[in-house]
């Protein structure tokens, strides 16, 4: 059987909907493309003018560290999601309903719901655009108690006096949604030009919303123009990786199955290899003990065998400058320099694939005078974010359950 799957260009993962978006879109011919942008681009409604690169890196660096909690087993009940404002790195062009109403989604594979705000709202957040109306598309319709997709939600989900299915998700840091779950016509603004339908998509029509939640939040503000930084393909053609330098890895069936699990087996610094022995046993099994992620910036690993890393890192850099402290605190392994140091190339051994990282995937200078080492310790399972992704192209093929990496130069693209 012919894989199916998603193709991701640049620093960009999978979208927060990939699994029913997935299924969906095998009845289209060849499959379709459709273009991602940095929630930092200046045009992105979570874009702060006034903030320095400096800036924004560290708000990313930080994010990525808020987000971590997040994948820990007692953060995990029921179904959990993990889509809040705070952890959205790409976005992409969406509309709902018919007419369409145009609204910005954030791209997460670390999300199991696609919801909105709706009218009416008993208990919502502010928000800069109108909530989404249901009453004025021809095409909504209330998702019943009994269909798979409301059993899905497990404990999250409950049955209305009018048998609709109705949701409520919690959040780690606190935040809120809950409403009705619902069918509606989906449309994807394809890179080629020729939006995409997909009728009946499930969604979250959120109606009770609170937390952290900020006036662009939820992945819902109109925009007509966007700075492009990556692309992602779906489909049985244009969303499968493959060609020469392509290294394949299985996925790993874990729950939550919100997430996506592979296993790393080790790292190798230039030449010499370090295995991966020591795993928390509270992180899981040693298979599936790292999960690939768009949603976190950085790349983090378990402690004990973070500083076996760090100190053979440190010692393979040369013209590295002084070691010094970040002052913001994040990271462990800095060096005050102006200029570029002389990294090595670093190696996730990944089961039956060996994904080699550049110093761009591993080292990021945080400020004029500072360079930082990307990768950090963690008390919670691995994750390997999207600093690690960049000049790769990352294919999910969820019939052959893998994911495959091919590196490339992603400006071509």
């Amino acid at each position: 059987m012919q894989g199916f799957g998603v193709k991701i260009f640049l620093n960009v993962v999978v979208v927060m909907f990939l699994s029913q978006l997935l299924g969906l879109a095998m009845a289209t011919s060849g499959g379709f493309s459709v273009d991602l942008i940095h929630r930092d681009s200046p045009l992105s409604p979570f874009f702060h003018p006034s903030k320095t690169r400096t800036e924004r890196l560290t708000d990313a660096f930080r994010r990525s560290v808020s987000r971590i909690g997040r994948f820990r087993p007692g953060n995990l009940k029921g179904i959990e999601s993990s889509i809040v404002p705070s952890a959205g790195e790409y976005l992409m062009n969406l509309s709902t309903g018919i007419p369409p109403v145009p609204i910005i989604a954030i791209a997460d594979t670390g999300s199991d719901l696609t919801w909105t705000q709706c009218r009416p709202c008993n208990s919502c957040y502010k928000q800069v655009l109108p909530f989404f109306d249901p009453q004025k598309s021809s095409t909504y319709r209330h998702s019943s108690c009994g269909t798979s997709y409301c059993l899905a939600l497990g404990k999250d989900r409950s049955c209305s006096k009018q048998k609709h299915c109705t949701f409520r998700y919690s959040y780690a840091d606190g935040s809120f949604t809950g409403g009705n779950l619902a069918a509606e016509t989906l449309t994807v603004a394809s890179t080629a030009g020729k939006p995409v339908k997909f009728p009946k998509f499930v969604f979250g029509c959120g109606q009770s919303s609170g937390g952290i939640f900020d006036e662009n939040s939820s992945g819902i503000p109109v925009s007509t123009d966007s700075t492009i930084s990556g692309r992602i393909s779906f489909g049985t053609s244009s969303g499968i990786v493959s060609g020469s330098g392509t290294v394949s890895t299985p996925l790993v069936r874990k729950k939550p199955n919100t997430n996506y699990y592979l296993t790393l087996e080790g790292f190798s610094v230039g030449k010499k290899r370090l295995p991966y022995k020591s795993f928390p046993k509270k992180a899981g099994a040693e298979e599936g003990n790292i999960i690939v992620d768009s949603g976190t910036t950085i790349t983090f690993i378990p402690e004990k065998f973070y500083s076996k890393l760090e100190k053979s890192v440190e010692k393979s850099i040369k013209e590295k400058g002084e070691r010094v402290k970040d002052p913001n605190g994040i990271f462990s392994l800095c060096y005050n320099t102006t200029r570029e140091i002389k990294a090595p190339i670093i190696t996730a051994h990944l089961r039956d694939a060996n994904v080699e990282l550049q110093p761009l995937n591993t080292f990021t200078r945080v400020q004029e005078d500072l360079v930082c080492f990307t990768l950090m310790p963690t008390s919670d399972v691995g994750v390997f974010g999207n600093m690690a992704q960049v000049n790769f192209l990352v294919g999910f093929d969820l019939r052959k359950k893998i994911v495959s990496f091919m590196p490339t130069d992603c400006s071509q693209h």
